[in-house]
């Protein structure tokens, strides 16, 4: 037994220490924009990055960095599982505080219709393992791209205009489906701006079409210059050269219908 309580004490620790930062924190979120007006600003600014990026790594990052450092492996399982009973402890009180609304259709009542509660509950959780992934794709969009933008004149982006969580305001949004549809809010916003780099990039320095009709297809969807304008696989570097000549001979470079340079066509985008 002694032996046991050795093992689980750390684990168990620090999942309570975790689980009061972060109702505590979720608890802050919820009062600042009852302050009057600078709370509603300062609430509405904590929506957009940068300040999101500092919610976002208290939340999701913090704990398991200072799990480990606390107390090694078995701070990081504690850690794990304080966010995740954080997580669940914050819906349940939240669709009790919001009781009329929780009676209203549910996005979660419905899947669980669909594919059962246990596999859509599994399958959402396996979801929040790439948050890890998200962050460092976002540390990338913060860290990593502005130096290359400068270097060779890529567009500049004000992240807050992709990275952002304006769900909470969507009535009817209670409890479990508020708290992921934020974060997958997050998601798809750190993923678009990521993407939208990763065009100017391809653009810039690559041009070329891939060497199968299946993979150009797949990828235009989000690599569009793909189809509108890179030079065929069966092609050769004298038109590939000519091709960076007329689409980045200006002073901004990166994908070609991007609205910060001239187009392919010749003609300024507004």
């Amino acid at each position: 037994m002694d032996t046991t309580m050795h093992f689980l004490i750390p684990i168990l620790t620090m999942a309570v220490a975790v689980i009061i930062a972060l109702l505590a924190g979720a608890l802050v979120l919820h009062v600042i924009p009852k302050l009057g007006p600078m709370g509603v600003r300062l609430s509405a600014a904590l929506c957009h990055a940068p300040a999101l990026d500092w919610l976002i790594i208290y939340f999701t990052v913090l704990p398991m960095i200072v799990g480990p450092i606390v107390s090694g492996w078995r701070g990081l399982i504690g850690a794990i599982a304080g966010q995740v009973a954080s997580v669940l402890i914050w819906s349940a009180l939240h669709e009790m505080a919001r009781r009329d609304a929780a009676q209203e259709p549910r996005i979660v009542s419905l899947i669980n219709r669909f594919v059962g509660p246990w596999r859509n509950h599994t399958a959402i959780w396996l979801t929040a393992i790439v948050t890890p992934l998200f962050t460092l794709i976002r540390m990338a969009e913060v860290f990593i791209y502005p130096p290359i933008q400068l270097l060779v004149g890529f567009a500049s982006y004000k992240g807050g205009d992709w990275v952002s969580v304006p769900r909470h305001k969507f009535s009817g949004l209670v409890g479990h489906d508020l708290i992921w549809c934020l974060y997958c809010d997050w998601m798809t916003g750190v993923w678009s701006l990521g993407s939208e780099m990763l065009r100017n990039v391809e653009s810039f320095w690559c041009p070329i079409r891939f060497d199968s009709s299946k993979k150009c297809d797949n990828c235009s969807v989000d690599f569009p210059d793909i189809k509108d304008g890179w030079v065929a696989a069966d092609g050769n570097m004298t038109q590939v050269i000519e091709l960076i000549k007329q689409t980045q001979g200006g002073q901004h470079h990166g994908w070609f219908g991007h609205p910060v340079r001239i187009t392919v066509k010749g003609n300024e985008v507004n």
